[in-house]
């Protein structure tokens, strides 16, 4: 088994790269394209994908990547991680050989796990859970996720703003961080702030300040 750490990377500017402008590569572009900045290459692009590049949301490239002379290195040469989508086994290959010669992250799109495996994701507001079975079982990560999405919700998302504008209060007049996260600790283990929080977030601020005073 891999052993692989699970990281949040920032991919705002930095390219990602998609070879195959199939269902699985509009699937990727989809995705990488809220993070990051995607360009297709591809003979033929489905119709999503040609809406997308319209509305300015990801660039595409057209090349047949069936022709050996194709030069995948200097298409790599600026990319932060390549995704071999097509649906030859062998370009992928061959795609798969050379970002790993190039020093560039590969997330592969069949069974094997690659250098970078995307989670399942849960996300309210600032919250963001990944859930991962290192490729093995995509099916339970889904399952997991699931089981997830209904224990993390929106009223948490208000308590992790609600905490960030109270650190920012609490670092100009209390030095001491473990004081600080001694009292962050003891807002979030009060069931009347957790109440009002789902009424009004300005209400429970002001409340947890008086508690904490």
């Amino acid at each position: 088994m891999v052993l692989m750490i699970p990281l949040l990377f920032d991919l705002s500017g930095r390219k990602v790269l998609i070879f195959g402008g199939g269902r699985v590569g509009e699937r990727k572009a989809r995705l990488f394209s809220r993070y990051g900045d995607v360009e297709v290459v591809s003979r033929g692009f489905t119709p999503y994908l040609e809406e997308m590049a319209d509305r300015g949301e990801i660039r595409l490239r057209r090349a047949d990547l069936a022709d050996d002379t194709i030069d995948l290195h200097r298409l790599m040469r600026d990319a932060f991680i390549v995704i071999p989508a097509t649906d030859n086994e062998t370009i992928n290959s061959r795609i798969i050989e050379v970002a790993e010669r190039s020093g560039v992250l590969v997330n592969r799109t069949d069974d094997i796990p690659g250098d970078v495996i995307v989670p399942s994701i849960i996300k309210r507001g600032d919250i963001t859970v990944s859930i991962s079975t290192g490729g093995i079982s995509p099916a339970m990560s889904k399952l997991l996720r699931e089981r997830l999405e209904n224990e993390i919700t929106e009223l948490d998302a208000k308590m992790v703003r609600l905490q960030q504008r109270l650190r920012g209060i609490l670092k100009k007049s209390i030095p001491d961080q473990r004081e600080r996260e001694s009292i962050l600790w003891r807002v979030l283990r009060d069931r009347e702030i957790w109440d009002l929080l789902s009424e009004d977030e300005e209400r429970a601020l002001k409340l947890a300040l008086e508690k904490i005073r």
